[in-house]
């Protein structure tokens, strides 16, 4: 697989169009995706219009970008304009975006093709991109399991070779678990360093749109490309956006890893835990100083973000009544009788259990019992982190307690299946960049994940660490056999 670098190499040289290159990846997408799942939308005419707008300016002799002509697949929750946008969703099948959101409008202005819009757990809730209301992803690893989610289908798309880079949404760690069960890189940058402007809301305070690709250093080139300030979005911080590839060193000497030991406990697959273990043991290989780190609050993370996610969800997800857009019932005996039979054939089953456990949680009574412990517990869990971060640079932990699952295995038990985001919550909850890299493979050939974990806006220590581990290691040039 090609990484941005290379691709953008062929460009310059002229080895290759940038027509050519999208061609190339469409017809990989031609040859498997009908096993994988990966697309709810391929826009080959588009596509093929802004690589040929690429070529153009070659043939003119302009000075291209890194990210020119590099194709990439958005997950189907991103709204793109003209472009259908569907969330996997029932309720939004035919919704095309009058707009687009900052960071398509990013990928544009970069002069990125985009090839697609991928598929998702509906409205990005589920881990294992089984909730889709149109089809189920598979794992290109292993076409009987699952990419994981609520991204699979971006990550899936990456690691089948479909495309270089994609985007996604993490709101409790929906990159990084995917990443890890598909074997590639998956970004979750510090809340608010990338715009949510378009990204169609599940928990406006958790939610966080970033890339997967195969490499770290593609990572760094595509969130450097999306991130910064945008007046559109409320959260969206002020702050530069430093050339993050100017911190991918193959060394740790002089950094300090902390181990965080809960996440090392019951309910983690053996295997996993060994290939953890040493892949701390070739951090200090390379010169970290490796300390234990206690966060004792993280065990909490779970069932804190199982009331602040859904009550979110119940609010943002209000909108979808049939009046405005989206799905509407036609023969209605009455307004109410529209809302409900609209909301009841438009949304999925997982959805409606989270609308209904968050709207439990906000009525009368309960608001102070639930929703107002859980943030209160949020803010305990962020102490955590803050004192781990006056001992170290940067937290590791595994990123999914087991490897990727067989398709269909969790779905009559949601809360085995909530269980596989036990280690990426807390990261959302306290708002900071996670990364999910490759460290090695359980018995049956699945990828294992490794967790990098940032203090607020350093994501220049999380690629650095993650690039000097991938650098040391042979993990990242593992291929799904499709």
């Amino acid at each position: 697989m090609a990484s941005i670098r290379e691709l953008h190499n062929q460009l310059v040289t002229k080895e290759r169009s940038a027509v050519e290159i999208t061609q190339a990846y469409l017809d990989r997408i031609q040859a498997v995706d009908d096993q994988v799942n990966s697309f709810l939308l391929v826009t080959a005419d588009h596509a093929i219009a802004q690589a040929k707008a690429v070529d153009a300016k070659i043939a003119a002799g302009e000075q291209i970008g890194m990210l020119a002509g590099i194709p990439i697949a958005v997950k189907d929750n991103i709204c793109t304009q003209n472009i259908r946008t569907t969330c996997a969703s029932r309720i939004l099948e035919n919704f095309i975006p009058p707009y687009e959101s900052t960071v398509s409008q990013k990928l544009i202005d970069a002069d990125m093709v985009t090839i697609g819009k991928t598929n998702m757990d509906e409205f990005a809730m589920g881990g294992s991109t089984e909730t889709s209301a149109f089809k189920k992803t598979a794992n290109p690893w292993n076409l009987e399991c699952v990419p994981g989610g609520s991204s699979g289908g971006s990550a899936a798309a990456v690691s089948a070779g479909e495309a270089p880079v994609s985007l996604g949404s993490d709101t409790g760690g929906s990159i990084r678990q995917p990443a890890a069960f598909c074997g590639i890189v998956g970004m979750k940058p510090t809340y608010g360093l990338v715009s949510r402007y378009g990204l169609v809301a599940f928990a406006s305070s958790l939610d966080q749109i970033g890339p997967f690709s195969t490499t770290v250093e593609d990572s760094a080139v595509v969130l450097g490309a999306i991130a910064g300030y945008d007046a559109k979005d409320s959260t969206s911080l002020n702050v530069d956006v430093p050339d993050y590839t100017q911190y991918l060193k193959t060394d740790l000497k002089g950094k300090k890893v902390g181990v965080i030991t809960e996440t090392f406990g019951e309910g983690l697959d053996p295997e996993v835990a060994a290939a953890t273990q040493t892949a701390i043991e070739k951090m200090k290989e390379l010169g970290a100083e490796i300390i234990d780190i206690s966060c004792p609050r993280f065990r909490y993370g779970i069932s804190a973000y199982y009331i602040i996610a859904p009550c979110e969800a119940s609010a943002n997800l209000a909108r979808y009544d049939g009046v405005r857009y989206g799905r509407r019932v036609e023969d209605a005996e009455n307004l109410l009788d529209m809302y409900k039979r609209t909301r009841a054939e438009g949304f999925g089953a997982e959805v409606k259990r989270r609308i209904m456990i968050g709207t439990y949680a906000l009525s009368a009574g309960y608001y102070d019992a639930y929703y107002l412990k859980a943030q209160k517990v949020r803010t305990l869990i962020k102490q955590d982190f803050e004192a781990a971060f006056e001992k170290v640079d940067v937290l590791v932990s595994p990123t999914s307690p087991t490897t990727a699952f067989k398709l269909g295995s969790k779905l009559a038990d949601p809360l085995s299946m909530y269980l596989d985001d036990l280690m990426t919550i807390p990261v959302n909850m306290a708002g900071l960049p996670g990364l999910s890299l490759p460290c090695g493979m359980d018995s049956s050939g699945m990828p294992i994940g490794l967790q990098i974990i940032g203090n607020v806006l350093r994501e220049d220590q999380v690629f650095h660490a993650a690039y000097a581990y991938e650098q040391a290691t042979k993990w990242h040039e593992n291929v799904a056999k499709l």
